[in-house]
């Protein structure tokens, strides 16, 4: 009871991404820079897809509800590492560590599910374009969407239980910017073994599973686009399916190296460098992966900025 007692009434200790060396000031900079990028381009996204009809359609449906995943992802995790960063003070209390771990597990297993929903909806509406509006009503998308958000929510809420049932009688000082469950499980005095083994197999799941209706959905467009009569139409599709396979491997590169790894083969160092890259990197990236070669995106940004001149 000693043990639990003096655990809960701690906080956490995060080492953190920087110290306050001159270099590392203009690392922070950087840092404020991709986190200011990522939250004007997916808000700037989300208006985008809200204020123009011609972008109600369930691709920019799914695309919005990605947007909210990234900016659910960036603000779990740079505003508390800033924070610790200008005031000097490394601590997260227990609540704030369970929080983050909360939201980063949730939005990174429903953007998994997510971009598989995605690569399914670019599968029927180029080789069943004409039986689209019944395969994709906006019931379904709906339904669709709450599945990918559902499926990250049962994910995290496992993942911050089992975490916090562990005691942690030794140093609470966690070897990374932000509450990321390897790094809380180093930290455990119990054997946390069966647990990294499930995260490991749950993570085949997640993600693994997706990936292979991503790759079998986008095998069936290349041979849809391959036979088609019009170049413009395979321009079109080409552009539109190339898009959303470099967010695909922007995110999946990442999630892949930081999760499906072996727990004996993982580094502090490591899982820091790939978690900048999944929790920073591409939600700045995203929404400029599709508004820039995205036609209908940048015609809905002129026609904006064209009504607030006037």
């Amino acid at each position: 009871m000693e043990i639990w007692n003096h655990t809960f009434l701690s906080n956490f200790i995060l080492r953190g991404l920087l110290s306050h060396s001159s270099y590392d000031c203009f690392l922070f900079s950087l840092v404020l820079l991709a986190f200011a990028t990522a939250l004007t381009g997916n808000i700037l996204l989300l208006l985008l897809i809200q204020g123009d009809r011609h972008l109600h359609t369930p691709m920019y449906f799914f695309l919005s509800q990605l947007s909210i995943m990234d900016l659910t992802m960036v603000c779990a995790v740079v505003p508390k590492m800033a924070a610790n960063f200008l005031s000097g003070h490394t601590f997260i209390s227990w609540g704030g560590c369970a929080a983050q771990i909360f939201l980063v597990v949730m939005v990174g297993g429903a953007e998994c599910f997510l971009l598989a929903v995605m690569a399914y909806d670019r599968y029927v509406a180029i080789c069943h374009p004409l039986r689209y509006s019944v395969l994709m009503s906006w019931k379904t998308c709906y339904l669709l969407a709450m599945a990918s958000w559902l499926g990250g929510v049962s994910d995290s809420v496992i993942d911050v239980g089992t975490v916090f049932s562990f005691p942690y009688c030794a140093s609470l000082e966690v070897d990374h910017f932000f509450c990321e469950v390897p790094a809380l499980l180093r930290l455990s005095c119990a054997d946390t073994s069966l647990f990294e083994d499930l995260i490991y197999a749950c993570c085949v799941v997640m993600l693994l599973l997706p990936l292979g209706v991503i790759v079998a959905s986008y095998a069936q467009v290349l041979t849809a686009v391959i036979r088609m009569p019009s170049t413009e139409g395979k321009q079109k599709a080409l552009t539109t399916c190339s898009s959303h396979l470099a967010v695909v491997g922007l995110y999946y590169s990442g999630a892949i190296f930081s999760y499906m790894q072996r727990a004996s083969t993982r580094t502090p160092a490591g899982d820091r460098a790939t978690s900048i890259f999944y929790t920073i990197l591409t939600p700045m990236l995203n929404p400029l992966i599709y508004s820039l070669r995205n036609r209908e995106v940048t015609r809905a940004l002129r026609k904006m900025l064209g009504r607030w001149r006037v």
